[in-house]
């Protein structure tokens, strides 16, 4: 998966020469001179790791990096900064930010957060993707069904999900052999991590 770089700077010399520099080692980065030149954009962009600098005019780094997550945006963020000070790089830890780093910045330096943003990037990517496909196999459940996986996930046996819903072993073992066929597993462990993945929030 290739995961984009969105630099974020109204320091013209600085968009330039970071796009120079992380060109040199195969990484394509598509900057921004402002934060509403980025937001303008932001429904068509697919996700990626961001490089934000603190000040801006308008809205500054923080201020977009905040407002970004509560609009559910919580793409791995590099926050950098000529200006850096403790309170800053609390607040920009504290909305999740992969790394604060110092002009001059140092490339290596710069070069691994990248690195680091993009491989939480393509984790979670990955875990909603899984996330997708789990909750697309539960749907496919009857409402009965869904019943008899709440209880295997619960421990229950057999005799003990008949007894709760009613219904007689036989027709248990039915369902069960239905939601195996569905969920592509008839083993409780498996049925019971599905269960628990479809179920557990974020």
């Amino acid at each position: 998966m290739t995961v984009p770089v969105y630099l974020v700077d109204d320091d013209d010399a600085v968009r330039r020469a970071l796009g120079l520099l992380l060109s040199t080692v195969g990484i394509k980065v598509i900057p921004f001179a402002d934060p509403q030149a980025f937001l303008g954009q932001l429904s068509r962009l697919e996700p990626g790791c961001l490089i934000l600098d603190i000040r801006m005019p308008a809205i500054s780094g923080l201020k977009l990096q905040e407002k970004l997550r509560e609009n559910g945006v919580d793409w791995p963020t590099i926050v950098i900064s000529g200006h850096g000070d403790i309170e800053a790089c609390r607040r920009a830890f504290r909305n999740g930010a992969v790394d604060f780093l110092s002009k001059p910045i140092d490339e290596e330096d710069l070069i691994d957060a990248i690195h680091k943003g993009q491989e939480i990037l393509v984790r979670t990517m990955q875990a909603r993707a899984e996330k997708a496909e789990t909750l697309a196999l539960l749907a496919a459940l009857t409402q009965r069904e869904r019943e008899v996986l709440d209880r295997i996930a619960a421990g229950f046996t057999t005799r003990q999900i008949a007894e709760g819903l009613g219904l007689s072993p036989r027709t248990v073992e039915s369902h069960r052999a239905a939601i195996g066929a569905k969920l592509g597993s008839t083993s409780q462990a498996e049925l019971t991590r599905i269960w628990l993945e479809g179920t557990q929030t974020p």
